[in-house]
């Protein structure tokens, strides 16, 4: 008998090959229909509108815990022509402008040095470590003992809520720099200031981008914190003064607001972002 040469042994396959089905909606970064993205998105919004709509105008839930989706609407035009909430709106808007634009400087500085250089990292690490784990609330009392209880103390609570996950973010970016770009720039004649200005800052400015597009929605949720240290306008101080009165309605029209001024922060970075880093996955979310 015969024996089969190893040759052919080798060759004739043992299992069946398996091929990848092909699939639309479970594709993974192969590309997305825009007519499915634009309802998946629409059904997504619309499902908890509808069970909203189901319950409040069922009468399933009272008023005063889940008012119609009419009755915060009257609320907020009520608000809009009657209580000047287009001010509210600018002073909140103003206020996390300042401290998220605090915050960005300081926050992306100190993340580049510590992702950067080894001594940085050294000084700046066993900081952020431990302080970012403190509730930014605790140090409310010591903020109105500091800077007292104007704008300042407001700008500043948004800062401190912000500013360590900036800088944690950034060094995570420049650390998943590969070595040998760095290595590749010394080779070419490069010194410190040139991997730094010239091969690091370029490689992590996509991901700056969207570290701070991620992190300007925390701006907003401290937004209300640094509004109870006497506020007298903004969206957060109507949010307290509206729950005080248990007017729910308001409080769900100023909150669905703040959202909506979110979503348009997020959609206007993810623009500028595709404007000033074209060379960059824009696939990411």
């Amino acid at each position: 008998m015969i024996q089969p040469s190893l040759s052919q042994s080798a060759i004739a396959p043992s299992t069946p090959r398996r091929y990848l089905k092909p699939s639309v909606f479970w594709s993974i970064r192969q590309g997305f229909p825009r007519w499915l993205s634009l309802l998946l998105i629409g059904v997504s919004l619309a499902i908890p509108l509808v069970l909203w709509s189901v319950v409040s105008y069922g009468g399933w839930v009272p008023p005063l815990f889940l008012p119609t989706p009419t009755r915060v609407l009257q609320a907020g035009w009520q608000m809009l022509t009657r209580e000047n909430l287009l001010w509210d709106v600018w002073v909140s808007c103003g206020r996390v402008a300042g401290g998220f634009a605090l915050a960005a400087i300081v926050g992306v500085a100190m993340g580049i040095a510590m992702g950067t250089f080894h001594s940085m990292e050294s000084v700046f690490a066993p900081i952020v470590g431990t302080v970012r784990y403190m509730p930014v609330m605790s140090f409310v009392p010591l903020i109105v003992i500091w800077v007292g209880i104007g704008e300042d103390a407001k700008v500043l609570i948004i800062f401190l809520g912000v500013v360590l996950y900036n800088a944690v973010m950034v060094a995570d970016a420049v650390k998943f720099i590969p070595n040998d770009m760095i290595n590749v720039a010394y080779t070419l004649g490069g010194d410190r200031r040139d991997v730094l200005f010239r091969v690091i800052l370029p490689a992590t400015f996509p991901s700056i981008l969207d570290t701070l597009r991620v992190n300007v929605s925390g701006a907003w949720n401290y937004l209300v914190i640094a509004e109870l240290v006497a506020a007298k306008s903004g969206l957060g101080f109507k949010i307290i003064q509206s729950q005080r009165y248990l007017q729910t309605d308001k409080v769900l029209f100023c909150i669905a607001l703040i959202g909506l001024i979110g979503l348009l922060i997020d959609y206007g970075l993810k623009a500028l972002s595709r404007a000033l880093t074209p060379w960059a996955d824009q696939t990411r979310q």
